[in-house]
């Protein structure tokens, strides 16, 4: 894996006001942060780690996505 990739990151905020991201390409990689800076920088720090655990253990190479998912879009639906 060599050279400048881009990843799709789903944000949240989850019921204590953090910001959480997750990278649906990259298994197991997820952030959390006070603010969106912070979660952005801590977002391109986890991808890293996760691209350095790739170069080294095949198994988790094999679980990374090749074809990261589409957004669709998000839908209220009441019950």
């Amino acid at each position: 894996m060599s050279g400048k990739k881009q990843f799709k990151v789903v944000i949240r905020q989850d019921e204590d006001g953090f910001f959480v991201g997750s990278v649906p390409a990259l298994p197991g990689c997820h952030t959390q942060a006070k603010t969106l800076p912070e979660l952005r920088r801590r977002v391109r720090e986890a991808i890293s780690l996760c691209l350095e655990v790739a170069k080294i253990d095949s198994t988790y190479r094999r679980r990374i996505s090749l074809g990261e998912p589409s957004f669709v879009g998000l839908d209220l639906v009441e019950v």
